[in-house]
């Protein structure tokens, strides 16, 4: 029932920007998980600049940050986010979020949808994970 929810509010969250049919592969030593991008600038840029490995930290007990080694183009910002969002906070912050909430503004650009169990992400302390051109 939880997922079904999940779901349904990834769903209407999810509505724009449409989405590029790009996927890449996020992994790390607790799991991995898929991320099917967005179609605007700054997931295409992201992808030309794979693969990458960052370290990232736990932020407000909801999503996981790191550093991008350079800014990513501006693009549509949003409030809202759903579990499983990966975000672009400020230009060079990319975000992936296992809760669903919101921002304030500028808000942030959405990069693209997990796909996968990003409840991996949902555990204290920092992690390095590596993004790849995906399946």
């Amino acid at each position: 029932m939880l997922k079904s929810i999940t779901a349904a509010v990834a769903a209407a969250l999810w509505s724009d920007p449409a989405l590029a049919q790009e996927r890449i592969r996020i992994t790390s030593d607790w799991g991995e998980v898929a991320v099917e991008l967005a179609d605007n600038d700054a997931a295409r840029r992201l992808m030309q600049m794979l693969p990458l490995t960052l370290s990232m930290r736990d932020h407000l007990r909801q999503e996981k940050t790191g550093r991008l080694p350079e800014p990513l183009p501006a693009a549509d910002r949003q409030q809202d986010f759903a579990v499983g969002t990966l975000g672009l906070w400020a230009s060079g912050n990319l975000v992936i979020y296992y809760r669903s909430g919101r921002v304030p503004l500028p808000g942030i650009v959405v990069l693209g949808q997990v796909s996968g169990d990003v409840a991996i992400f949902d555990r204290p302390g920092p992690v390095t994970v590596r993004l790849e051109r995906g399946p």
